[in-house]
């Protein structure tokens, strides 16, 4: 651990109880530049390393994880406002990204061939890139560095993590759990900061890859810049998750899984459902009128409350914005049936807490359909058919997730042939793949080449080497003179 020198520093806040808990420093570009730097040196020792010795380093890392996954996600829920409970599941779903790369050995094979030309044999190689680096987002302060550095570490590379200034914790008490576990000094470090760090890592020569989650500006930054100072970039933006809802679809599961998708996490979520599109008008009037009830008796409480559905926002000025936000949609029209503005929790009366929104004839032009909100605020869309819904759902920016609920096959088909978005569900309202696949979406939603974890994390954080390999006989003298100059082929 190294103190920062910069002289600059942020909060970090407990969100239950609006008060500041610490502060982080914020690293200089000296500062994260000796990061790298260290990566680097360790970066040759480590690829050296065979797969399978970094695997048991990963499997050693992944007991401690399980075991102490409590003392993590009550440090997520303490800096981020999670719910406790909540928090252990993004711990879970990271850990599958651990499980999936433990099998190192297996996912670094290359193919081979042989004889693909008289005495020619060729094979594929993996090998690593270098130093990568992971800017991860506030929302997720465990789960998404998970989906990052243990595939790269798996693969070979180095790794320098910037966690959001927002909710630091859990990055650092990661990297204690690594060292922990047995990996060598310097192949992974973090650094905490805001733009400055940002920028360092863009910009330093000896960062090979950079991978990012966040806001769709901040990712087209993150890929401009990257990219221009040479680097592998890996950017997933902002999201507007749609689920379609047919007249067949039994009216308490869609409700139930709006309940969950839109608002837990306080819709701090970029798989969040923040638009439900109703087919057809008798739809949407049942879908609103059993859901309104629901959604004002949302239990609202402090993180560390077991029996809670939804703890506070992350900081007071994100909770501002959100609140911007349900104004502007009843200035344009749009209907507010439940109100969250103003929700008190009582003896945490400073806390960041806003209560769960609903809004009913909302119209594509307006600003709470157009743009990622990310609180707890939903809206219905009306549309007459199932095309229409799909045209709805294909035509917005982002393209990061959706689902559709209905007991018709034949229509969930078209749903999924017919729709352009990343990843989707069916009957599942938020379809986050398994970590044996790969997660990613379209559009503004992503700008990479490759998604994240899975064969696609494989892929991006390794380059592929080709060999093609002939053992010559003997010489024997008669080889002089036998040049060919005409383009090689195999004969």
């Amino acid at each position: 651990m190294v103190v920062g020198t910069s002289g600059r520093a942020g909060d970090v806040f407990n969100p239950s109880l609006g008060v500041v808990a610490a502060r982080v420093a914020f690293a200089s570009e000296t500062e994260v530049g000796a990061a790298v730097d260290a990566a680097r040196a360790a970066f040759p020792g480590w690829a050296a390393t065979p797969a399978l010795k970094r695997a048991r380093v990963l499997f050693k890392f992944k007991e401690i994880v399980e075991q102490r996954r409590t003392e993590l996600a009550r440090l997520i829920a303490s800096e981020h406002g999670k719910l406790v409970s909540d928090a252990a599941g993004e711990v879970t779903r990271g850990l599958e990204v651990v499980e999936f790369a433990c099998g190192a050995p297996h996912l670094l094979k290359g193919e081979f061939a042989d004889n693909v030309g008289t005495g020619v044999d060729s094979y594929s190689l993996r090998q690593p890139l270098g130093v990568a680096a992971g800017i991860t987002p506030f929302n997720f302060p465990a789960m998404v560095p998970l989906w990052m550095f243990p595939v790269a570490l798996a693969c070979g590379n180095t790794f320098v993590l910037k966690p959001s200034e927002r909710d630091p914790g859990p990055g650092l008490l990661l990297a204690q759990w690594l060292a922990e576990a047995g990996l060598p000094a310097g192949v992974f470090n973090v650094v905490n900061g805001d733009k400055v760090a940002v920028d360092a890592l863009l910009r330093h020569p000896q960062v090979n890859a950079v991978s990012f989650v966040g806001s769709t500006p901040i990712a087209e930054y993150v890929q401009r810049e990257g990219v221009a100072h040479g680097k592998r970039v890996q950017a997933l933006g902002g999201a507007k998750n749609h689920l379609v809802m047919l007249a067949d679809a039994d009216t308490d599961q869609v409700c139930d899984a709006l309940l969950g998708a839109a608002y837990g996490s306080a819709g701090e979520r970029c798989m969040a459902i923040s638009v439900a599109v109703a087919v057809g008008d008798a739809t949407a009037d049942r879908l609103v009128n059993r859901l309104s009830a629901r959604v004002k008796s949302l239990r609202i409480d402090q993180s560390q409350n077991g029996d809670a559905d939804m703890g506070p926002l992350i900081t007071a000025a994100h909770r501002a914005k959100v609140v911007d936000y349900i104004g502007a949609g009843v200035a344009e029209g749009a209907r507010l049936v439940v109100d969250g503005r103003g929700h008190q929790v009582p003896g945490h009366d400073n806390g960041f807490f806003l209560g769960g929104s609903l809004f009913d004839g909302v119209t594509p032009a307006m600003r709470i359909y157009r743009e990622e909100i990310f609180g707890p605020v939903l809206v219905v869309v009306r549309v007459p058919t199932l095309a229409a819904a799909v045209g709805l759902v294909n035509s917005h920016e982002y393209a990061n997730g959706t689902a559709v609920f209905t007991r018709d096959g034949a229509a969930a088909r078209e749903f999924v042939q017919g729709i352009e978005v990343g990843m989707v569900g069916v009957n599942v309202p938020i379809p986050v793949p398994m970590a044996f696949f790969s997660f990613g979406g379209w559009r503004r939603s992503s700008f990479s080449d490759h998604a994240m974890h899975g064969l696609e994390g494989v892929r991006f954080y390794t380059r592929l080497k080709t060999v093609t390999s002939r053992w010559l006989p003997a010489p024997n003298g008669k080889g002089a003179g036998s040049a060919e100059f005409v383009m090689p082929t195999m004969k």
